[in-house]
């Protein structure tokens, strides 16, 4: 693996081009978009986030599909309702902070 300059951190693209690294890069798209979340759904959903742990650029992954607010599917690691719980728990904490500026 390369790094930069010499050290142990990953040599990783730039911003927007991380999709070329990820794990899941040649995997099929299907896994990572189950149709439900019950029954074979629930293995795909583990199979994906399997990946996305061994994945270098997951947390560029997660960003984005916060920053974008993708509903459906595996990205960074995090499943549709666990993403829409730490969305939900960001903006308490958003509104928490407002409250205590004002």
């Amino acid at each position: 693996m390369s790094s930069i300059s010499g050290g142990s951190a990953p040599l990783l693209p730039p911003d927007g081009h991380w999709r070329s690294s990820a794990a899941c890069h040649f995997s099929d798209p299907d896994l990572f978009f189950p149709i439900s979340s019950s029954g074979k759904s629930t293995a795909e959903v583990t199979a994906a986030k399997a990946i996305c742990a061994v994945c270098p650029v997951r947390r560029q992954c997660l960003a984005f599909a916060l920053r974008t607010h993708q509903v459906h599917g595996v990205w960074g690691g995090t499943s549709e309702g666990e993403r829409r719980r730490l969305m939900s728990a960001v903006k308490a904490a958003e509104r928490s902070q407002t409250r205590q500026t004002a």
